[in-house]
């Protein structure tokens, strides 16, 4: 477990205004936003905004509760819905859908990961509820677009990475296509979906209008194939896999030591004048095979091989050291327990603690960023189910009767 004693660039909580949880930040608490969403891309971007103090209402089924993102007490849910407040609504009821148009008038944001057509057929489409809140923000996030011959498909993080070409670099050459461990599609069009809408947000205080933000797992993936992607634009050149070598930074890659394994990144030439000398084969620098970045790529696995032949002679931990205190970027290759072991880890506060009213104290992952003023915080577990449907309504102007006839109705 991580160390609970707060770093001196961490302030405690804001206090709960009226009618709501306690901000996790002042950064965002004057925003009201509706959290639609459902499964990792939807919540990863609204859990962004939770976290940085906006007043979410995480709008449910009375009957899927769990927004088919697995089970309520689950690391996944309660990882992906802290800092939120919930409401059942059955927006297929003329009641629920009046009830969520009442919000909607008053929210900022809203954020839905639907199949393209399923908003227009509720009518709670960005042109529909704009009419009457010009400011509205609108998030959209799907599989591969809200137009385009691919947008009725069903979306999967597997599936955009392998036609996002992430599959096609990822894994040792030979051994066909490989996923990478996170569902990446998901979490990056989760994140880039929370970037448009502050930057949404930012330029209506100048306009003072709201707009229509879109992404797809399809578009993230292809975002992030970053230099990868660019090699083929720019250069016509199709990369293809290369295992745990950098692709174009050569020695850069996992090797073998006396006690498993470590990373080294030996990029440029400064560096790797560095590492010839701390890994004691200054005559590399001069060898024709090695002495320059080209050579050293027509001779790659040679290389390897006889760096190998080095790095077995002592312990992971002793040539870290060697390498960190010459100037080479070096680093263990941890599992994920020793990650949240970590000393480093440990001193940035990455596990924060929770109360989670289905586990107990737990810790979840909190946001990887520090603010010097406005600070996030983890201040409240995911909602149960429906936990604040009655105060939320009340405070859109239903009254108590009214509300026992939702109830009755099934409408919440």
């Amino acid at each position: 477990m991580t160390d609970q004693t707060a770093p001196e660039h961490i302030v405690a909580p804001p206090q709960k205004p009226a009618g709501r949880l306690p901000p996790a930040s002042t950064a965002l608490e004057q925003f009201l936003v509706l959290d639609l969403t459902r499964v990792r891309s939807g919540p990863t971007c609204v859990r962004q905004l939770a976290d940085w103090g906006a007043d979410v209402i995480k709008i449910e089924t009375p009957v899927d509760s769990a927004q088919l993102g697995g089970p309520r007490h689950g690391a996944d849910f309660q990882n992906l819905h802290r800092n939120k407040r919930s409401v059942t609504l059955n927006l297929k009821t003329k009641a629920g859908l009046a009830a969520f148009r009442k919000l909607a008038e008053k929210a900022d944001v809203i954020v839905e990961n639907f199949r393209p057509d399923v908003k227009n057929r509720l009518g709670i489409d960005y042109d529909t509820l704009s009419a009457t809140n010009p400011g509205l923000v609108y998030a959209s996030i799907s599989g591969f677009g809200q137009d385009g011959p691919y947008k009725e498909r069903p979306g999967f993080d597997q599936i955009a990475q392998g036609m996002g070409g992430l599959m096609s670099i990822t894994g040792h050459p030979g051994e066909g296509p490989m996923r990478v461990g996170i569902p990446i599609a998901d979490l990056c069009a989760g994140l880039l979906a929370a970037q448009g809408i502050l930057t949404a947000l930012l330029e209506r205080t100048r306009s003072g209008r709201g707009q229509w933000v879109q992404t797809s797992l399809l578009q993230a993936q292809v975002f992030m194939l970053d230099f990868q992607g660019a090699r083929y634009l720019v250069d016509d050149d199709v990369p293809g896999q290369a295992g745990n070598n950098h692709p174009t930074s050569i020695p850069t890659g996992v090797f073998r030591t006396r006690d498993g394994h470590m990373n080294l990144a030996v990029a440029g030439e400064v560096i790797w004048q560095r590492f010839a000398d701390a890994l004691g084969r200054p005559d590399w620098k001069q060898d024709p095979r090695f002495h320059d970045a080209p050579s050293r790529s027509e001779n790659r696995d040679a290389l390897g091989r006889e760096i190998e032949e080095v790095t077995l002679q002592a312990t992971t931990a002793e040539w870290i050291d060697r390498m960190n205190a010459a100037g080479v970027p070096a680093g263990e290759i941890n599992d994920i327990g020793q990650v949240f072991r970590d000393p480093q880890v440990r001193h940035l506060k990455l596990a924060q603690p929770v109360a989670s009213q289905e586990r107990g104290d737990i810790e979840l992952i909190g946001q990887p960023i520090h603010m010097s003023r406005t600070p996030s915080h983890i201040t409240a577990p995911p909602p149960t189910a429906g936990q604040h449907t009655e105060e939320i309504l009340s405070q859109i102007g239903i009254s108590a009767a009214e509300i026992e006839t939702m109830k009755r109705d099934g409408v919440i």
